[in-house]
């Protein structure tokens, strides 16, 4: 049968090779053809997308919005325009364009932008691409609530809302922040420490406060919270934004001290805060006290005491004994209520960064004061350009708090990074809104660093050049919190010099890392740690890089030690000492060279100091003794009217009648 349908059929005149070939090719041909046929039903339930070729699914969401896609396309005045509402898909461009979507994408390569078919373009590149192959592109905006393309967000941080235009019902009293501002070792934490019942003098470093704490304290049913500030002169910018938080100050004086130039820079913040003042003179106890000294120092300054008739509220007290501090708690309350503080107690909460750090096993946190609204757990929040949810808030001994209300101290637990000492906490409607103003606040500040620096001008031209001409003591500082890292920062660059410039490359919060050593490492710096330490890994690292570390607890050690370095680094400043003149009168000829025989004229000549030659008063040569002589004898010095023989260095050029001045180099103290 087989042969019979060969002999009966029309090719049977062709050999059996052809006839094998043709049914070939015609097997490929239907292969293919049902292949291409299949092809869209398998996609549209696969997850697979061939490369440069978009899904129909794509096409059909695409094409939704119309339902007809020839009025898509129109031609105008013999223009082909094309209509795209929303983002502008390649392989959807293709389709309207009549192409194929890999010459657009070949296209898309020449203009250096790497794209396939499923992937959307800038509406300028597509525009481009339009007019490139005879089209213009009119790109539409989609109606509200149509389609599938989602409308750019416009992210806002919440309006803070003015007490006044709240009902009374949702107004409430709050406990007043009070803030201990003074001179260094006058008394401030341990006054507190007389309310909080604890020491915390003793845990401090060198008995000063290095960062600034908040904590309440309640006493008879009133709280008050109180923010402990350093009282050193270096912590004057922490001091600036704790007065800017609070509402009452009191200024501690130590009765045997006085009023001392910290105390008034304290002064001339509470002032620029318009905050009101209580001073509370310490150390009434003591046996140098002298209170007429200290109220007449304040009256100085315009404060002066009620009992002087001034209208300043003065506590006379002693940590030490206890003393007098029933009666400063009762005046902050008084003085409270006379300033009728009142605050939102519902709704978003608004807080103040009092200090921010990052501990093991909690991450970044922030010590806050909520000023308005409550806090509670699982808030979102934003803060400076971070932010985060609250997983947990910490009182100031410790206890875990499901709520913060306002003047409450608490530890926020769940930051993306650590904010900066004065940002402001404000809470948001959720996390997405929080994260998406945290990625704008960043981008800001990236263009702002971005930006390119002003040229300089004509007029600082030369100072430019000679500023270029300083040494240069490179910094990497690491300390516990942010407030202590930027007290450090404002007083080391008030340093002035002339000679030497100081540049901070790194600052954070944290312990010194593998990454902070490489850097010094590489740009040649000395790494400064303030009440931190050197993690184990970055301890090899500091071996065999030999990069300096210094480590430090009390700031002005510190800043001391920095001042040393950049002495350090500046060439010895010398003076000339004139010690006395020779003359040469007769010149010898030795088998070690020339020498001359002089008399010394004046002063004397010796051995360790060092000559010039002077020839009609004109130096022609100056170095140190090689020899000096009486006779055969090798001397230390020879005096007035005596005799010499002597050589310096590798001189020969002697003559009669030169005058070998002899002199001493004089160091002086080196200043900046």
């Amino acid at each position: 049968m087989p042969s019979k349908k060969a002999t009966d059929s029309p090719d049977s005149g062709k050999t059996l090779d052809d006839q094998k070939a043709e049914a070939l090719n015609i097997f490929d041909d239907e292969k293919k053809e049902a292949k291409s046929k299949s092809r869209p039903a398998a996609e549209e339930g696969s997850t697979f997308t061939p490369i440069g070729k978009a899904t129909p699914a794509k096409k059909v969401a695409a094409a939704e919005p119309t339902g007809d896609e020839d009025k898509r396309v129109e031609e105008v005045d013999g223009e082909k325009i094309v209509h795209i509402k929303g983002p502008i898909v390649v392989g959807e461009l293709a389709d309207l364009m009549g192409l194929k979507p890999f010459k657009l994408i070949k296209e898309l390569m020449t203009m250096d932008v790497f794209a396939n078919a499923e992937q959307t373009i800038e509406p300028a590149i597509a525009a481009q691409l339009c007019e490139s192959n005879g089209f213009v592109l009119e790109q539409e905006k989609r109606e509200k609530g149509g389609g599938v393309h989602k409308v750019e967000e416009v992210i806002e941080e919440p309006e803070a809302v003015d007490i006044e235009e709240i009902e009374e019902d949702q107004i409430a009293e709050r406990p007043p922040v009070v803030t201990f501002m003074g001179h260094v070792d006058h008394g401030k934490t341990s006054l507190l420490d007389f309310y909080r019942g604890s020491r915390l003098t003793a845990k401090e470093a060198g008995g000063i406060t290095q960062a600034m704490g908040s904590y309440q304290v309640e006493r008879d049913g009133k709280k008050v919270t109180f923010i402990d500030t350093p009282g050193h002169a270096a912590f004057s910018e922490m001091r600036a934004r704790g007065a800017n938080v609070t509402d009452i100050v009191i200024l501690v004086v130590a009765a045997d001290d006085g009023l001392m130039p910290t105390t008034m820079e304290a002064i001339d913040h509470c002032r620029a805060a318009d905050v009101p003042m209580i001073v509370a003179i310490n150390k009434c106890d003591v046996r140098n006290a002298d209170l007429n000294k200290v109220k007449g120092q304040l009256q100085e300054h315009d404060l002066a005491p009620e009992d002087w008739g001034g209208s300043t509220l003065c506590v006379e007290c002693s940590a030490k004994e206890g003393t007098g501090l029933d009666t400063l708690f009762d005046t902050i309350i008084l003085q409270a209520e006379i300033m009728e503080l009142k605050s939102i107690e519902q709704g978003p909460a608004r807080a103040t960064v009092i200090e921010a750090r990052s501990e093991p096993g909690k991450g970044p946190t922030a010590s806050v004061i909520v000023q308005s609204g409550s806090l509670s757990q699982g808030d979102p929040f934003i803060v400076g350009s971070h932010y985060g949810k609250v997983k947990g808030l910490v009182n100031d001994v410790g206890e875990r708090l499901k709520v913060a209300g306002p003047s409450d101290p608490v530890e926020v637990i769940g930051l993306n990074g650590i904010p900066n000492v004065g940002d402001e906490l404000v809470e948001m409607e959720n996390e997405r809104h929080a994260k998406k103003l945290s990625e704008e606040r960043q981008e800001q500040k990236r263009q702002e660093k971005l930006k390119p620096e002003a040229k300089s001008a004509l007029e600082t031209l030369f100072s430019n050049i000679e500023e270029g001409k300083k040494a240069t003591l490179k910094l990497i500082i690491k300390a516990d919190v942010q407030g202590s890292l930027q007290a450090i920062e404002k007083s080391l660059l008030e340093i002035e010099s002339d000679k030497i410039k100081l540049d901070i490359i790194r600052q954070s919060a944290g312990p010194i890392t593998e990454d902070d050593v490489i850097l010094a490492s590489a740009s040649d710096a000395i790494l400064i740690g303030f009440n931190t330490k050197v993690e184990n890994k970055a301890q090899a690292v500091v071996k065999r890089e030999g990069v300096q570390v210094k480590l430090f607890s009390i700031i002005y050690e510190l800043i001391d030690q920095v001042k040393e370095s950049m002495l350090g680094m500046l060439d010895p400043e010398t003076r000339e000492q004139i010690v006395g003149h020779a003359k040469i009168l007769e010149i010898f000829k030795l088998s070690s060279g020339r020498v001359g025989g002089c008399v010394v004229i004046d002063g004397k000549m010796i051995r360790k100091a060092r000559a010039r030659v002077l020839r009609d008063k004109v130096p022609i040569y100056d170095g140190g003794f090689s020899t000096l002589r009486r006779f055969k004898d090798d001397v230390k010095e020879v005096k007035n009217g005596i005799e010499c023989g002597v050589k310096l260095g590798n001189f020969n050029d002697y003559q009669k009648g030169d005058i070998i001045e002899c002199y001493e180099l004089e160091k002086l103290d080196v200043t900046l």
